[in-house]
């Protein structure tokens, strides 16, 4: 009992740690609840990714970078979603957003997703360019997304 205590201990702490070893200026939120990140799959109809799901439960939020959004609060998951999927200013001018869950941001005006696959599979983290509409694999998991956001070197290391 003593060692699953201590696992579920350090589980907790592993974002936190892992994001303030890499960011000198990060800000966390309280934490999500169950519930509150169970509405995001309810508002956009889209399982949240366990990685993303085990974060928000730690921290609902992470500033970073002089403000800009590494991980967004549920709210703003659902609310920047929905906005992208229903805005009709964007259904003129860009592909589809259905198939992406945003979660972050640059702070320039690029996002970072995940892609929903049929079969529910993660297959990474991808980048959505504002200026040109490309969506790119930049990442393999969350937490490679969080260390090579902060190791690369200017505001789209992703390009």
């Amino acid at each position: 009992m003593g060692s699953t205590v201590f696992t579920a201990w350090q589980d907790r702490r592993m974002w936190k740690d892992l994001i303030r070893g890499l960011y000198e200026d990060a800000e966390f939120a309280s934490a999500a609840s169950d519930m509150a990140v169970d509405r995001i799959e309810g508002r956009l109809g889209q399982a949240v990714p366990d990685e993303l799901r085990d974060l928000l439960r730690h921290t609902d939020g992470v500033l970073a970078e002089w403000g800009s959004g590494l991980v967004w609060s549920v709210e703003e998951i659902v609310d920047q979603n929905i906005r992208f999927r229903h805005d009709p200013e964007f259904a003129e001018l860009y592909m589809s957003f259905d198939q992406l869950m945003f979660f972050g941001d640059n702070g320039g005006g690029d996002q970072f997703a995940y892609v929903r696959l049929p079969s529910g599979q993660n297959t990474g983290v991808y980048m959505w360019d504002h200026e040109t509409d490309d969506r790119k694999w930049v990442a393999g998991s969350l937490t490679d997304y969080v260390q090579r956001r902060a190791v690369a070197e200017g505001d789209d290391w992703y390009k």
